[in-house]
């Protein structure tokens, strides 16, 4: 992962600096972003095949099955084409009935958001969609910045030549998108379960350069 880069862009208002860094650069990285996700980190894969048979994260019944949601209209699109049942909604108000599903993931999304409040509530809406004994993994890109927490990090979308029929003969220059990231100290993740209420810690720790949750819901 690249050093973050630091601006004054970053003093704008929470919303409209993850409309500007999150969700107009996901919609546009969306493609080569997601040719770059190979197979589940190994806390997520351990807790996914935990999970008994029948649980619902979806509509269904069955082994396990599962709805996802993202903010990016253009990676659902792309979840949709390989036949996985996916909305476009918000973080921080998801269209599902309280105690809807024994389980939910959160994975590299809370840190995207960039205030604290708006953090607390993305948790907040992830325990109340899970029933009651119901789990939750949340990870989060950890601190390695030991100036800011809060930056905006490149995503280099590699150069490309233009097909013959344009008459270009060079290649394009590299495409660099910068992304909001709330760096998480060690503990804080912890500390909004903890703020969130109505849950317990069942397991936190470090994978992958992120920090992870699981916790229950009382």
């Amino acid at each position: 992962m690249k050093e973050p880069v630091k601006k004054d862009m970053l003093a704008l208002a929470s919303a409209d600096k993850e409309e500007q860094y999150v969700h107009q650069v996901y919609n546009e990285i969306a493609s080569h972003f997601s040719d770059t996700r190979f197979k589940p980190w190994p806390v997520i894969a351990r807790y996914l095949n935990e999970l008994p048979a029948g649980s619902y994260l979806g509509v269904r019944t069955g082994d396990v099955f599962m709805m996802g949601t993202d903010r990016s209209e253009s990676l659902v699109e792309i979840c949709r084409q390989r036949n996985y049942e996916c909305m476009v909604s918000d973080g921080l108000c998801l269209p599902y009935r309280t105690g809807a599903f024994d389980f939910a993931i959160s994975i590299a999304v809370i840190h995207h958001f960039s205030s604290p409040d708006r953090r607390l509530q993305a948790v907040k809406e992830l325990l109340r969609i899970v029933k009651q004994g119901g789990t939750v993994l949340v990870t989060v890109r950890r601190k390695f910045d030991p100036s800011t927490q809060d930056v905006l990090v490149p995503w280099v979308v590699p150069k490309s030549r233009k097909p013959e029929c344009e008459g270009a003969s060079e290649p394009t220059d590299d495409k660099v998108y910068h992304r909001y990231y709330h760096l998480f100290k060690e503990g804080e993740l912890d500390q909004l379960f903890v703020q969130a209420g109505s849950c317990e810690l069942v397991e936190s720790g470090y994978d992958r350069d992120n920090w992870y949750v699981i916790a229950k819901r009382n």
